[in-house]
């Protein structure tokens, strides 16, 4: 049996203060509370588990159903900022009707929305004192990759590539000068891509040392594993790559699959 303080910590119970359309497709869920007070630094971009609530559960019946079960749907997301001046914790989800119990609560969070939060994990691009660097992402993973770029020296030069929906989920995003953006449009995300492999491909590989970051769905992962892994051999410190979701599996089989393949 475990000791209590071995146990993992309960996760927190937040509520939404205010929410924002980022894009076509993207809107950011701003939430906080009293529990955010430990909440630790330097985790932008690092994975949260979201447990998410019935629209008609009160507070005391979520935080029963979170401390004894059976436990609410969880999910993972990504932090994509913490204020501690203001005490908030900012979400992205990509949004569509019918899109999962995230998105659905996303797409229907307003003031006092609950939610559960648990975590934060490590960051996760390690490397940033680096030559060049290339960051490639589609929607899921692009909260943890602008994350990353804002961690990357001002002085940074590279390549991002961001796979996105459509036209109008295209918008500001804050980068170093000489890192060049690269919008991808793949209007069908669940059918497969080889949009951002091939334009990576295209690039001329430059010299010195890379910092790479490379996130989202699993026919695209396993693309650049192969090209960056095993052709180029990189080394695994330098190289941030993973598998978000797959195509046809929700987020549980998904998770199952990539443990099962470790």
């Amino acid at each position: 049996m475990k000791s209590p303080s071995s146990r993992r910590p309960v996760p927190k119970i937040l509520t939404v203060s205010r929410a924002q359309l980022l894009s076509e497709n993207m809107r950011r869920v701003i939430v906080t509370g009293d529990e955010l007070s430990d909440w630790p630094e330097g985790r932008d971009g690092a994975n949260i588990k979201l447990l998410i609530p019935d629209p008609d559960w009160s507070l005391a019946e979520f935080r029963e159903r979170i401390e004894h079960g059976p436990r609410p749907t969880v999910r993972t997301y990504t932090v994509r900022r913490f204020d501690r001046e203001h005490n908030e914790l900012w979400i992205d989800f990509v949004i569509h009707d019918g899109g999962g119990p995230a998105s659905d609560w996303a797409l229907h969070a307003k003031p006092g929305s609950l939610i559960g939060v648990a975590g934060p994990s490590g960051v996760k691009l390690t490397t940033t004192e680096a030559d060049w660097f290339l960051v490639c992402a589609d929607m899921s993973a692009m909260p943890a990759a602008e994350a990353a770029i804002e961690s990357i020296p001002a002085s940074a030069k590279g390549q991002i590539l961001f796979e996105v929906q459509s036209e109008g989920d295209k918008r500001s995003i804050d980068h170093p000068p000489g890192m060049q953006l690269n919008w991808l449009i793949h209007e069908q995300p669940h059918t497969p891509s080889r949009q951002q492999i091939d334009l990576a491909q295209s690039f001329e590989w430059p010299d010195g040392r890379a910092a790479i970051f490379v996130a989202g769905e699993a026919s695209v992962i396993r693309a650049f594993r192969q090209w960056l892994v095993k052709e180029r051999n990189l080394p695994k410190d330098d190289l941030y790559i993973s598998g978000y979701w797959k195509i046809g599996l929700i987020e549980d089989e998904h998770q199952e699959e990539k443990r099962a393949n470790k």
